[in-house]
């Protein structure tokens, strides 16, 4: 009985005042423009994507092509020119090597990184492929490799500034973790370098296949995740929640008025 007359004298709530409602109407707006744009960015993205797969695919399957010279540094970027296939020849230097740590389909091992000085006196970093932990006792420099003027092919890339995620590279202990173009020249002391680096390929360094023999060129991989669209769909969804939302808030506060 005392439960059932509190609940008969229970006071119905009040209808929401102006400023609240207002103030609700706002931050619905705003969430709901929010989400909105976000869904149409994410659409752009995609469409951009795909264009920049489509574009790499042609550079990947052209014929190759001069490597950019000097003059032409300035301007090579990510966007117009990473993956693009590329020749030169020059000598390599091999006591400037380096091996960068790297986690391929063979496993875990290292990239051997070996500048390659141009007949104009230019060097790019050619990325030899991949070597295993016992190759070379663990060092860069126990074989000559390809001796006088070599020719190589592969694939153009961009330099990896700093290092990987919260491994920065340690130059004065020679333990590389990204193949930063700048900072191996510098701890190799080399001049007149590229701002890019080459990535041979199988022609280019046919090593055994498992790197204890010498690197193995032609493992790069070409990879872009593209979840543009999930992220479009929950975004478009957070908007009609949102409206789902207001019009729930409408109803009831319609109810308390008309009571």
């Amino acid at each position: 009985m005392s439960g059932e007359g509190a609940d008969d004298t229970r006071t119905p709530r009040r209808p929401r005042g102006v400023l609240v409602l207002g103030l609700m109407a706002l931050l619905g707006v705003v969430l709901f423009a929010g989400f909105v744009a976000l869904g149409v960015w994410q659409v752009q993205r995609r469409a951009w994507k795909h264009d920049l797969v489509a574009r790499v695919d042609a550079r990947v399957h052209a014929e190759p092509v001069d490597a950019p010279g000097r003059g032409q540094w300035s301007v090579v970027s990510a966007s117009n020119d990473e993956y693009r296939r590329v020749k030169l020849t020059g000598r390599f230097l091999q006591d400037k090597s380096v091996r960068v740590r790297a986690s391929t389909e063979l496993g875990m091992g290292s990239w051997l990184l070996t500048p390659l000085r141009l007949r104009n006196g230019d060097t790019v970093i050619v990325n030899r492929g991949f070597v295993s932990p016992t190759w070379c006792g663990g060092r860069a420099t126990c074989t000559p490799g390809p001796s006088g003027e070599t020719s190589v092919s592969g694939l153009l890339r961009i330099s990896e500034p700093k290092g990987a995620f919260l491994q920065p590279n340690q130059p004065a202990e020679d333990r590389w973790f990204s193949r930063d173009v700048a900072a191996i020249a510098a701890a190799m002391g080399l001049d007149s370098v590229a701002p890019y680096f080459v990535d041979a390929d199988a022609a280019s360094s046919p090593g055994r296949g498992d790197g204890n023999d010498g690197p193995v060129g032609g493992l790069t991989v070409i990879a872009f995740p593209d979840n543009h669209l999930m992220y479009a769909i929950t975004w478009f969804t957070m908007a009609l929640l949102t409206l789902l939302a207001a019009w729930i808030v409408w109803k009831d506060e319609r109810r308390k008025r008309r009571a």
